[in-house]
């Protein structure tokens, strides 16, 4: 008599997506450190350029009456918010640049006919690329503000200043991708970048308080993104022990606190990555 012994096939497993996302990612995210490593003048101008600005505007304004800010406030305190938050948006502003370039020389196309698990990660690596930029330009700018009398802020403080850059961070660098994709060519980009740069930079609140401004520029500083950036990091900065409900911002419609200056900022990037969202799956497909 004999009996028939039946074996369960062993069904290998198939690869993880999430990981091979995540490996191509760190693999395109490298190939950006290392054209950096190779051409480190982009970080370290990136890194002189805000500490230069901290050092001239924070002389410029040395002899401010007092007052002019704040009580017991001098001008590095003020001003460290505001070059913080603009150089984490210039920075963002041009993460569309390196894509640019790969577009025009056809580095893109190879990557577009690449068996890649999915081409978001080209996407990815640019906002980590330019995100860890970003952190590196943020903590430069804090230590050049301390080293001129400006404070640092508490841990916390220091975490807020963190998720506040990084909200910054995404929408921008989602707004520069989608430029990039939607312009013919690099001049274009960089056209727009110096049209939006500067004038960005000056109706917000970075270089003066909203109580010094006309009436007109109140108003546009009110609504410009960069002022919720910077206002909530200058009161973290001002005030060691801070809260969400604390108002920072007294815009000419009323009080902000910070707690809706951050949801503001987070409504601003989803608002940007809906808007380039089709824009961009069109041109990867």
């Amino acid at each position: 008599m004999s009996s028939t012994v039946t074996s369960t096939p062993v069904v290998a497993a198939g690869p993880n997506p999430i990981a091979e996302l995540a490996q191509e990612t760190g693999a395109l995210t490298r190939r950006l450190l290392i054209q950096l490593r190779r051409r480190p003048s982009t970080l370290i101008a990136g890194i002189i350029q805000p500490m230069m600005w901290l050092v001239l505007f924070g002389a410029l304004f040395q002899n401010a009456p007092a007052g002019f800010f704040s009580e017991g406030v001098n001008y590095a305190q003020f001003l460290s918010a505001g070059i913080i938050v603009f150089t984490a948006f210039s920075g963002a502003l041009n993460a569309g640049l390196p894509v640019m370039f790969d577009r025009e020389f056809g580095f893109l196309n190879r990557f577009l006919v690449a068996p890649l698990v999915s081409r978001f990660s080209i996407i990815l690596a640019s906002t980590i690329f330019i995100t860890l930029l970003s952190l590196v330009q943020t903590v430069a700018v804090m230590f050049t503000s301390y080293l001129l009398g400006g404070g640092l802020p508490g841990l916390s403080g220091f975490l807020l200043v963190v998720g506040v850059v990084l909200l910054l961070v995404l929408g921008m660098t989602a707004l520069s991708l989608g430029l990039t994709f939607a312009l013919p060519g690099h001049v274009e980009l960089l056209a727009v970048i110096f049209v939006v740069n500067l004038p960005l930079l000056f109706a917000s609140t970075a270089l003066a308080p909203l109580s010094f401004m006309p009436r007109w520029l109140q108003v546009i500083a009110s609504l410009n993104p960069l002022s919720y950036a910077i206002e909530p990091i200058r009161h973290v900065y001002l005030h060691p022990h801070w809260s969400l409900s604390d108002v920072v911002l007294t815009a000419p419609w009323g009080d902000i606190t910070l707690g809706v200056a951050l949801l503001v900022l987070t409504l601003f990037d989803g608002a940007i990555i809906l808007s380039v969202r089709g824009l961009l799956q069109r041109k990867l497909s």
